[in-house]
């Protein structure tokens, strides 16, 4: 009777542990490195994190599926994208009310100042290679998270810490290769080892740097649609935050 006992406790136990790593290998599996993403130079455990971030922040298949988004950046302007298609619509918060139209994936579109369009081709190149420009950063400042194994990314584990606020957090590093207008930026990520959400985030201007140019907050989580994002970092918000099944296309290509 005791062997059995034993027999049956080790298959339980077997079992367990063929669940846990079934279920680890489909968090790897659920949310795939994009094309160039640095896994040579990046820590086995911080994959592991940030496949744990991108499952709390409700999976890679909702991020994948969901397309419209609008937000408003630090009340300076507020955007437009279209996921999928990679149409950009900037509202600028200014007295110009200066829109710009853009295409991210071929940079075509048009810009409006003072509620004519600028048809001087060099005029609207300008302001065409800004709005992309603000695309990039503005979206990282709201979608970083879904970003970790992004190409030319290199994710390496820093160790534990606690945030400013005190949550306790593993400590992601991002460096990048080649990529975006700022390759030689850094980031250091708080993950609340609580909920696997990204609560703090460090920027060094340079990736040579030990002390950061700034630190700030990622609280305020709410569901929108089928994912999880935050605008709070701390003396800024990121506010009207939409995420919608459906969008005009005007929105995108008229003024």
């Amino acid at each position: 009777m005791k062997n059995l006992i034993i027999i049956a406790v080790s298959i339980i136990v077997l079992f367990a542990c063929e669940i846990k790593k079934n279920n680890e290998s489909k968090a790897v599996d659920d949310n795939p490195f994009a094309e160039g993403f640095d896994l040579a130079g990046s820590d086995d455990r911080a994959i592991e994190i940030a496949d744990k971030v991108m499952l709390a922040m409700g999976g890679r298949k909702n991020w994948d599926d969901e397309r419209f988004f609008k937000w408003n950046f630090f009340n300076a302007r507020t955007l437009w994208w279209d996921k999928l298609k990679g149409d950009v619509r900037i509202q600028m918060h200014n007295s110009d009310s200066t829109i710009i139209l853009i295409n991210i994936f071929d940079e075509s579109g048009r810009v409006f100042s003072n509620g004519s369009e600028l048809t001087q081709v060099d005029s609207a190149a300008k302001y065409l290679k800004r709005g992309k420009g603000i695309w990039i950063n503005d979206s990282y400042w709201l979608f970083m998270p879904f970003k970790l194994k992004d190409s030319g990314v290199t994710l390496s584990y820093v160790g534990e810490d606690t945030t400013q606020m005190g949550q306790a957090s593993d400590v992601l590093q991002l460096t990048f290769k080649n990529v975006g207008n700022t390759p030689q930026n850094k980031y250091h990520i708080w993950v609340d080892q609580s909920d696997n959400l990204i609560k703090q985030w460090a920027f060094f201007r340079e990736n040579v740097m030990e002390e950061p140019n700034f630190i700030t907050p990622w609280e305020d989580y709410k569901l929108y649609n089928s994912i999880y994002l935050a605008g709070n970092r701390g003396q800024r918000e990121i506010t009207d935050i939409e995420v919608y099944d459906k969008m005009e296309e005007s929105v995108f290509h008229e003024f």
